[in-house]
């Protein structure tokens, strides 16, 4: 980085800020990871001077020879890894991408339905207010059940034909548990709608077939490329031969619906960069980390719960951990910046049925990706899970009030009290010392 270091400091100085951050600090959000070292070469090759509007072989811009055969290349890699038809690989990111399949799919006041936000769903899965799905659509939500907080399939069903969705939506953003998608394709039939899988947390998952693949049972599938795929920031849309079958001329459309549709002409440093970590993930070493992820995440949660933490639907299948803190009296948001402190990042975050509101909840969200990509293990996850309850043990008693003005208040003198605690500052050294014998790619 020399020339970036002579040209531009300041943006330099901050880049390996960043760069000591991420290997100094356990990141622990599930939805973050380290790409290797191939796929940050190709994001910062000279394919990002280019400009490709359109698709290959059928360009609106003139030198894209060597374009076309890159994008080729991550549709062919991503249909045989993923045993699907078509795929596009244009999508910056997956909130557009799912706005592309809807555009595809439905016209402006029909109905999706997703798992509510609060249960483990997404933000595109149709929230009302703030989000382009609650705006454009009628939007339903299905619930998990109060008391074991998995997903009832019998009340599921219920739920759906009461609402008679014209696209249901399965896949989530913070549930743990394996999501059976032959029944939910049986919901679906009974509604006569489309079904559509957003995979983009366990895709890395399903390639290494820890957890089922939904592309047998739904008519359309969105994953992210980063998350447990460990590619870039991207993603991808594939219509399964199911759907091809529903409807022929579906790919045309949305092909149209992510270009011209909603963005301009694609990343092509982000396009190839997707290839190479298809690639990585067609190996036998990817299906061993897919398998780790999950045993650790298992390990986590064995640890937390040891320690009197209550994770939500009792465990995880997958990548994740949910903790609802309810019974330690603590707000989310707290643990969230006392963990930061600590040297422990993760994300605050809504469980089911949860009394806080969204900017303080009463819950934290982990994972285990990112970790496992560092050459972490079981044992390691017991040792985090004690430097997680000893950081959690000096925020006890930071209760928030349900008055907004005195939580704005106390958020500042509990946020002081962080920021000046000596315990937490050790834990962050320990973690420090800990963490640099496991290199980041």
């Amino acid at each position: 980085m020399s020339a970036l270091k002579k040209t531009d400091s300041q943006i330099y100085e901050l880049i390996k800020d960043e760069e000591k951050r991420q290997k100094d600090v356990l990141e622990m959000i599930p939805s973050e990871n380290y790409t290797s070292r191939a796929v940050m070469e190709t994001l910062g090759s000279v394919l990002t001077n280019k400009y490709s509007e359109g698709y290959p072989r059928k360009r609106y811009y003139q030198g894209n020879e060597v374009i076309d055969s890159v994008e080729e290349i991550a549709q062919e890699r991503a249909k045989k890894l993923f045993g699907v038809p078509y795929v596009n690989v244009q999508p910056y990111s997956g909130s557009p991408a799912n706005a592309a399949i809807y555009m595809s799919i439905l016209k402006p006041g029909q109905k999706l339905m997703g798992l509510a936000l609060a249960h483990g769903g997404h933000i595109t899965h149709g929230l009302e207010v703030v989000g382009f799905s609650g705006t454009f659509y009628k939007t339903a939500h299905y619930t998990v059940n109060k008391k074991t907080r998995q997903l009832d399939y019998d009340e599921v069903e219920r739920q759906v034909l009461a609402e008679k969705p014209d696209l249901l939506i399965c896949g989530f953003t913070a549930y743990s548990r394996i999501i059976d998608w032959a029944r939910f394709r049986k919901i679906a039939d009974k509604v006569g709608c489309f079904l559509m899988a957003d995979m983009s947390h366990i895709t890395g998952l399903v390639i290494g077939g820890v957890h089922p693949s939904p592309v047998p049972y739904t008519d359309v599938v969105m994953t992210t490329t980063h998350k447990t795929l460990r590619g870039p920031r991207g993603a991808m849309i594939m219509i399964t031969d199911r759907g091809i079958k529903k409807d022929a001329e579906w790919p045309r459309r949305l092909n149209t619906a992510v270009f011209p549709g909603l963005q301009g002409g694609p990343h092509d440093n982000q396009t190839a960069a997707i290839a190479v970590a298809l690639k990585e993930a067609a190996t036998p070493a990817f299906k061993k980390y897919a398998e780790q992820i999950v045993k650790n995440a298992r390990a986590l949660a064995d640890g937390l719960m040891a320690r009197g933490y209550e994770v939500v639907s009792g465990g995880t299948d997958n990548h994740l951990v949910l903790v609802d803190l309810q019974n330690k009296k603590m707000s989310g948001k707290i643990a969230a910046e006392a963990l930061e402190a600590a040297g422990i990042i993760l994300n605050y975050n809504l469980v089911p049925y949860d009394p806080m509101p969204p900017m303080y909840t009463s819950g934290i969200r982990m994972g285990t990706p990112a970790l496992t990509t560092r050459g972490l293990k079981e044992i390691q996850m017991e040792k985090i899970a004690d430097w997680m309850d000893r950081a959690l043990r000096e925020v006890n008693g930071f209760v928030l009030s349900d008055n907004k003005d005195e939580r704005t208040e106390q958020m500042k003198k509990y946020r002081l009290a962080i920021a000046e605690n000596k315990n937490l500052a050790k834990i962050a050294q320990e973690i420090k010392q800990f963490i640099t014998k496991y290199p980041v790619p």
